[in-house]
């Protein structure tokens, strides 16, 4: 009915109808923009570039007197082994936090979009961890992974005491403990996203292709899949953008250790600087973060924004 109502009001209007131009938008005098753009370069990229400069002396941070010694921090990362098992360690974490997390947060968005009773409180549940701050989570789970924290306690009250591990104390667990960390915080977080790409995909054409005789899988791969696409690129640059990025959990819980074995480029660079007074090349490192950040994300969001169209 409303077709057939736009279809006479086409054709009774005739060619004037269809001739007249859709008012022109206002155009907003660029100048209007100066205060935000003046107070941004101001406030942020003034300071970034001073203190990317920083980069290229051997300043301590303290005194007045620096030297400008070009690219030697920027070598010097990549001769020390600790700079190098940082980078390692940060590119590690993050490939481990993206495809873990979100392959359990698609799990549980699939599992409480079914028409389950109750769907509405699970969500709730599965979300809260996400609310807390990275801190208090890194300090509770610390407790839990201590040698007589409640993790072991539970198998040693199971009768399974050989099962006990020092998690935060092993060098080929510790990664692995912070992994578990992030993943149980922020799953509920890729869970949401995921979700609401779900609810976005009509229940008709599920009910219709199942109809047709396609399988789960196949209406998962052909239907949702596609559907997901958005959700999957902005679930995948949070994911590896937080993961090289990562600071509280590791600082929180292991400091970086023991030894070296979970240091990240974040750690590594907040040492360097407010521990030692290497700022130039706390700096330099950072420079190295950022770059990294930018370019791993560019590149994956150029990748899965292909796959989208």
């Amino acid at each position: 009915m409303a077709t057939n109502l736009i279809n006479s009001v086409t054709t009774v209007a005739g060619p004037a109808a269809r001739t007249q131009r859709a008012p022109a938008r206002p155009t907003v005098p660029w100048w209007f923009l100066m205060p935000a753009l003046l107070l941004y370069g101001f406030v942020v990229i003034v300071p970034s570039v001073q203190g990317a400069a920083f980069a290229f002396t051997d300043w301590d941070g303290l005194s007045v007197v620096k030297h400008f010694v070009g690219l030697a921090n920027f070598r010097e990362i990549f001769a020390d082994p600790a700079g190098r098992g940082a980078a390692v360690n940060t590119l590690v974490i993050a490939v481990a936090i993206t495809f873990i997390q979100n392959g359990i947060g698609l799990l549980l968005a699939l599992g409480v979009n079914a028409r389950i009773k109750s769907r509405n409180v699970l969500r709730v549940l599965l979300f809260a961890p996400a609310v807390m701050t990275p801190v208090v989570t890194a300090y509770l789970w610390k407790f839990m992974y201590a040698p007589d924290g409640a993790i072991n306690g539970f198998f040693e009250a199971l009768g399974l005491a050989s099962w006990h591990q020092n998690y935060l104390g092993d060098q080929s667990l510790v990664i692995w403990s912070v992994v578990g960390v992030v993943v149980w915080q922020f799953a509920g977080y890729s869970m949401v996203i995921f979700l609401a790409g779900l609810q976005s995909i009509p229940s008709e054409v599920l009910e219709q292709a199942h109809v047709d005789g396609a399988g789960a899988f196949a209406r998962f791969w052909f239907i949702v899949r596609p559907a997901l696409a958005p959700a999957i690129t902005v679930n995948l640059m949070l994911s590896i953008i937080g993961g090289l990025k990562i600071f509280d959990q590791v600082w929180v819980m292991t400091g970086g250790g023991p030894g070296h074995a979970s240091e990240t480029l974040s750690t590594l660079i907040y040492k360097n600087a407010f521990q030692f007074n290497e700022f130039a090349y706390s700096i330099a490192l950072a420079l190295v973060l950022t770059v990294a950040v930018a370019i791993l994300s560019a590149g994956q969001y150029r990748l899965l924004r292909r796959q989208e169209g």
